[in-house]
C-alpha cells in the first residue's frame, strides 16, 4: 500500500522540501521516525478520510506523531513547496497549457467550524468553507485556496490570479501569465475585467444575462472536473479541521497529488 500512495517518483520530489528532524525539547532518545512512513501516512489520512486515532499500525507511525508532523510541515509552508515543485516537472514537461486558465469554487462543509468557515448560502447557512482553484486549460490544478463559505467569489479572484506561480517551461523562461482567463457569471465584475487587462491577460467572463451556460460550459466542466477529483479525497469532502491552515494543507496536498497523476500518465 505504502508504494501505491506514495511512489518512488512522487517521493524524489518530496523529499527536498522536509525540513530535518528536530527533537522535542522535553527530550528522549527515541530514534526520528522516518519521514517516508509520516507522509505516507498523511496520503493516506487524505485519500481515505479517517480520523487520526484511526490511522493502521502497518505505517510504522503512531496517529499522534502523523498528526504533529502534518501540523508542523504544514504551518512550515511544506505542502506548498511540494506542490510547486511537481508543478515545476509539470511546466518542463509541457504539460501546462497557457492559452488560458479557469477559475471556479466549490463549498464544503466545517462539521467542527474554525478559522476560514463562515454560514454558506448553498446549505441552509450551516458552517462551511470554500475551495478556490484555477486550473489550466487542460484542468490542470495551478494554484489552490480555501475561504469562508460566506466570501463571494469575485472577492477571491485577485489573490488567486495573483498566487499563479512562475512556472518551467520546456524552452524559454519561467511563465506565469495566462493568455485568457475563464470563469462563470458569479465573476462577472467590472474591476475584476479592469484588474486582468491591467496585467495583460483576456477576460473570458460569462456575463449575466447575456451569456449562456452552453457557451461556458464548452471549458467550464474542465475546472469542475478538478474540483471533483479534489474533493474525492475523503478528507476534503468535509473538513474537520479547526484551522483553516490545515485543511488549506490538506487542499495543497489533494492538488500535488492530483498533477503528479498527471504527470505520471503524461511521461
Amino acid at each position: 500500500m505504502s508504494l501505491r500512495l506514495v511512489p518512488d517518483e512522487l517521493w524524489e520530489l518530496v523529499e527536498p522540501d522536509l525540513p530535518a528532524f528536530e527533537p522535542r525539547p522535553q527530550g528522549g532518545g527515541t530514534a526520528p521516525v522516518d519521514a517516508r512512513a509520516v507522509f505516507t501516512a498523511i496520503v493516506y489520512v487524505l485519500t481515505s478520510g479517517c480520523a487520526w486515532r484511526m490511522l493502521p499500525g502497518s505505517f510504522g507511525v503512531s496517529p499522534a506523531t502523523a498528526h504533529r508532523r502534518f501540523t508542523d510541515w504544514a504551518r512550515a509552508g511544506v505542502f506548498a513547496r511540494v506542490q510547486r515543485r511537481v508543478l515545476d516537472r509539470c511546466g518542463a514537461a509541457g504539460m501546462v497549457d497557457w492559452s488560458s486558465v479557469i477559475l471556479d469554487a466549490a463549498s464544503v462543509r466545517a462539521k467542527r467550524g474554525g478559522s476560514l468557515t463562515g454560514p454558506s448560502p448553498v446549505d441552509r447557512g450551516k458552517k462551511g468553507s470554500k475551495i478556490h482553484v484555477i486550473t489550466d486549460a487542460n484542468g490542470l490544478p495551478l494554484v489552490v485556496g480555501v475561504s469562508a463559505a460566506n466570501l463571494h467569489d469575485s472577492q477571491a479572484a485577485e489573490p488567486m490570479v495573483r498566487g499563479i506561480p512562475p512556472l518551467r517551461s520546456r524552452r524559454g523562461p519561467r511563465r506565469r501569465r495566462p493568455d485568457k482567463l475563464r470563469a462563470d457569471k458569479g465573476y462577472d465584475y467590472d474591476h475584476l475585467r479592469t484588474f486582468l487587462r491591467q496585467r495583460g491577460i483576456i477576460p473570458k467572463i460569462a456575463r449575466r444575462g447575456i451569456d449562456s451556460a452552453e457557451r461556458l460550459g464548452r471549458h467550464r466542466w474542465k475546472v469542475e472536473r478538478t474540483l471533483a477529483w479534489l474533493t474525492g479525497y475523503r478528507r476534503l469532502t468535509i473538513r474537520y479541521e479547526r484551522h483553516g491552515k490545515l485543511y488549506a494543507a490538506f487542499v495543497a496536498l489533494g492538488a500535488t497529488i492530483t498533477a503528479f497523476k498527471k504527470l505520471q500518465a503524461a511521461t
